[in-house]
């Protein structure tokens, strides 16, 4: 027997069903790598954000393993009540550090810090310029923070100056992705930077996909010589290329005190768990010491990329490399090809893309081999034949 609210839910299911648009949960039966396995089937991985092959460090499990026999699993608590430990207080000065920075503050994930850091900052008179193709998570940072908003085009500089320079707002906030999570290219923050500085206003970076890439994995802002002026708030996140959990906000003593006594997703959150802190410390020593991996990423990217130059590409030069293919149903096509292949690669579709631009996001990694890379483009291009692609 159902109710009124069930027969609701299941109405939204249904339309998503009939336009091809349902999403599944597939759990992994091994940890993540070039290779996962889900079910009984062993797949070549070209969908993981492990960008570096860091989560399976031997590093990273002894760090954990040796912070869970002193401080136990969770955290226990908010940070500012029980659940801040030794080990979050040092993993907070070393990633200030070796970003250059002043100071650095924890939270449980991304989607939280962007959140804490737009809803603690902005007031609901400023305005919030953002670019439009930002992850969901500035999206609905920059929604509940009411203020005025406007979505300018995707790396259209031109026309963020003509907002910015109509508007009479008493504050103005800049936020962009460095660089974006389906297209893999990246935002110009030097650019960005210059607009802030001669409008008045405050650029915001969120880092999750250059933190431990560029600038020799110090993020976008170093790699471009970028100040603590000049990217006042700078979000880092540890899931991608440190193969860990958790996030931080990287600025100055100003802005992480302040976020300190105003920011609800900090405050209101159970701190991170210690042993995940323990291990994003590990991966920090393993990016200030090797840059092996670094190279190794940048070699892997730049084989595929010369391999399937016939393929319809997107210019990135970052992990994230997309193949572009259009209708919903042909992107479900040639992913399920590419599963039969035993590749890994998942459809990304409306509304996580816009409608008509449905794709493979492929993820490179420095734990793929070269023929790893290899096998995805053959299997690309038999994939494409047998659909028209191309």
């Amino acid at each position: 027997m159902s109710s009124a609210f069930d027969e609701r839910l299941k109405g939204i299911v249904d339309r998503n069903r009939r336009q091809g648009r349902m999403r599944d949960l597939e759990p992994l039966e091994s940890s993540q790598g070039s290779y996962i396995k889900i079910g009984q089937q062993r797949l070549l991985n070209f969908s993981s954000n492990d960008y570096l092959g860091l989560s399976t460090h031997p590093d990273l499990r002894a760090a954990s393993v040796d912070a869970v026999g002193q401080f136990g699993v969770g955290s226990g608590g908010s940070p500012l009540l029980s659940g801040r430990s030794r080990v979050h207080d040092e993993l907070e000065r070393r990633v200030a550090k070796f970003m250059g920075r002043e100071r650095a503050l924890l939270f449980s994930s991304g989607y939280l810090a962007n959140i804490g850091v737009v809803s603690a900052l902005v007031r609901r008179k400023d305005h919030i310029f953002h670019d439009r193709l930002n992850h969901a998570s500035l999206i609905d940072a920059v929604a509940l923070s009411r203020a005025k908003n406007t979505r300018y085009p995707h790396l259209d500089l031109d026309s963020l100056k003509k907002t910015l320079e109509q508007d009479g707002s008493p504050a103005r906030w800049i936020i962009t992705d460095t660089i974006f999570s389906m297209d893999g290219d990246a935002a110009p923050l030097r650019d960005l930077a210059v607009l802030a500085k001669e409008y008045g206003g405050v650029l915001i970076g969120d880092d999750a996909h250059g933190f431990g890439i560029k600038g020799g994995g110090r993020g976008s802002a170093s790699a471009l010589g970028l100040s603590q002026i000049d990217m006042a708030v700078q979000i880092v996140t540890f899931g991608k290329a440190l193969g860990t959990a958790g996030a931080a906000v990287v600025g100055s003593e100003a802005l992480i005190e302040s976020l300190i006594q105003s920011s609800r997703t900090f405050t209101y959150d159970t701190a991170p768990p210690p042993m995940i802190a323990a291990a994003t410390i590990a991966a920090l020593d393993i990016l200030s010491e090797d840059t092996s991996l670094l190279q190794k990423l940048e070699s892997n990217i730049a084989h595929f990329k010369k391999t399937a130059m016939k393929l319809p590409l997107l210019p990135s030069t970052s992990p994230i490399q997309p193949v572009m293919i259009g209708a919903d149903s042909d992107a479900l096509a040639i992913s399920a090809d590419l599963r039969a292949a035993g590749i890994y690669a998942r459809a990304i579709r409306p509304p996580t893309v816009p409608p008509g631009t449905a794709r493979l996001r492929i993820c490179i990694s420095a734990s793929h081999a070269k023929e790893d890379i290899d096998q995805l483009v053959n299997s690309l291009g038999r994939s494409f034949v047998k659909h028209g692609k191309c």
